[in-house]
This record gives structure tokens, C-alpha cells and sequence, in this order.
């Protein structure tokens, strides 16, 4: 394929790049994290593998530029980021803090439970801030992400591919998750991370003090906790009160606006990531 043509994956005609051009998603991400830590094996083994306690603002931001690149790189672009991953997930292995046994990372159930995790948590952030997407849509965006699932080393007709497939998915999963120390901690790190060594610099540069930019975060955290379904927030000990769906879907909502209202000012190359314009670029659009 010509590269100035290859819009890899996905493309302009997919749900995929409708949803992913929504900056609200950064909230899906975090929502997802929660998910992901309340499958006893997968966090042991983030938590035995990762140095994200350490340098956890480097490790967002490695995950960012891979899902990016899935969502947005050219096909040489994915096939490179997919065997980087699959080459580093290979090697590695945890202990089950429960039983002692020794897995793999790579295990295929893990990886499809942050699969459907982080694609259901980006679908249902959009859709609960406000983004207009048919039932048809719903299901095509499903669909797509079959296809990144694919970049991680799973077969994609095991991946749920509709809605109610997801359902069914989470439905059947739920004997299988708990809170463990492991999900505990990584809850509470998610919710008051350490504060990194230039934050103060950052916030200086943004006219923000520190003090206000730390209680913005949080206020973000409690709303990525707040679109955790009923079940979830319950096995982290919080509440499945319709009245925390309530507030946590006009908070996503208020702040979808405000994000969109504060880049409508800025010029495009700040409105628009730069895998996009890109994206956009090869495939013969402007952003």
C-alpha cells in the first residue's frame, strides 16, 4: 500500500476515529485502570512487572502513544508497536498471590480482560459525556477493535465484537474478580498518585498552583470511579447508588465541555494530536 494512502487500522469512514478524536477519553482510560485491577491476576501482574509506582506519569504516557498508534499509525506503524508488545509481554510472568502459582503475562484471558476493559470503558465515558453514537455504532466500534485486539496476540473471534456480547462477557468474568491488596493499593494510587518532581514547574507554566491542580485530579479520579459500573465501585467497598451514576454523568459531561470549549480557542495543531493530523494527512483530509 502506498503510505501516503495507509490509514492502518481503522480509518475517517470508522467509529473508531468518530470516538477517538473526543479528548474525554482520557477519562475512559482512567476509568479502565479501576476495571483492570479488580482481576486478581492481571494487577499481580502489573504490580510484579511494572514500574508504574515509580514513574507511573512515563508509563501513561508510553500506554498513550501505543494506543495511539494502534488507533491512528500506519499499518507498518502497528505491526511494529504490536510485536514490541507481544515481544515484552512474552518474557514475563507473576505469581499468584493466592494460590503462589507462576503464569504468564500473555495469558489470552488476561489480555482480554484489559482488552474489553479499556475498549468498553473508552465507548461508555464518550457516550455518558455526551457523545451521539447509534446502537449500530455501538456495535461497530466492538467490532473494529477486534482488530487491535489482534495487535496484542488475541484471536479475535474470541473477543466480544457487540454490546451484548461485552455484557455477557462481564456477566460471566465477575465470580472470577475480587478486591486483593494488589487491587486495593493500585485503587489508591490511581486516586492520589505521587506528585512527579516537575509538577510544580507544570502548573507554574499553566498558571495553576499546586495545591488547585492536585484537587483537580482528584476531582477526576472520583469521576472515572463514579462511571465504574455498580458492581465495580461495590467490590472497591464504594457505592452502586443510582445517585453516583447520576453525578458522575453530569461531571464527565461538564467536563467534556469545558475541554471543548477551552481548545476552541487554541489553533488546530494544539486541538488536534499529533498521530491524527497524521492520520488525517495521509488520508488526504485536513484536521
Amino acid at each position: 500500500m502506498d503510505s501516503r494512502n495507509d490509514v492502518g487500522l481503522f480509518g475517517p469512514g470508522s467509529v473508531t476515529w468518530k470516538l477517538h478524536q473526543e479528548p474525554i477519553l482520557f477519562l475512559g482510560g482512567l476509568r479502565s485502570l479501576y476495571l483492570q485491577a479488580l482481576h486478581p491476576r492481571a494487577v499481580a501482574g502489573v504490580v510484579q512487572n511494572s514500574d508504574y509506582r515509580s514513574d507511573p506519569w512515563g508509563r501513561l504516557t508510553r500506554t498513550s502513544e501505543f494506543v495511539g498508534t494502534v488507533i491512528y499509525g500506519s499499518t507498518a506503524e502497528v505491526a511494529a508497536a504490536g510485536r514490541r508488545v507481544r515481544r515484552i509481554h512474552a518474557r514475563l510472568t507473576a505469581v499468584d498471590p493466592r494460590t503462589g502459582e507462576r503464569f504468564r503475562v500473555d495469558d489470552p484471558e488476561l489480555l482480554r480482560w484489559v482488552h474489553v476493559t479499556e475498549v468498553e470503558s473508552f465507548l461508555t465515558t464518550a457516550r455518558r459525556a455526551g457523545v451521539k453514537l447509534t446502537g449500530a455504532e455501538v456495535d461497530a466500534y466492538y467490532a473494529e477493535q477486534r482488530r487491535a485486539a489482534e495487535v496484542v496476540g488475541l484471536d479475535p473471534a474470541t473477543v466480544p465484537g457487540t454490546a451484548a456480547e461485552t455484557a455477557e462477557y462481564y456477566a460471566a468474568i465477575q465470580p472470577e474478580l475480587m478486591l486483593t491488596r494488589d487491587s486495593a493499593e493500585t485503587g489508591l494510587f490511581l486516586t492520589v498518585p505521587p506528585v512527579p518532581d516537575d509538577w510544580g514547574s507544570r502548573a507554574l507554566r499553566l498558571g495553576l498552583t499546586l495545591g488547585p491542580t492536585r484537587w483537580a485530579y482528584l476531582g477526576i479520579a472520583a469521576t472515572a470511579f463514579g462511571l465504574l459500573p455498580p458492581w465495580a465501585r461495590r467490590m472497591y467497598g464504594g457505592l452502586g447508588w443510582p445517585t453516583t451514576d447520576l453525578s458522575a454523568g453530569l461531571s464527565v459531561r461538564t467536563m467534556r465541555l469545558l475541554i471543548g470549549a477551552a481548545l476552541t480557542a487554541r489553533p488546530i495543531r494544539y486541538r488536534v494530536m499529533p498521530m491524527r493530523q497524521a492520520a488525517l494527512a495521509r488520508a488526504g483530509l485536513t484536521g
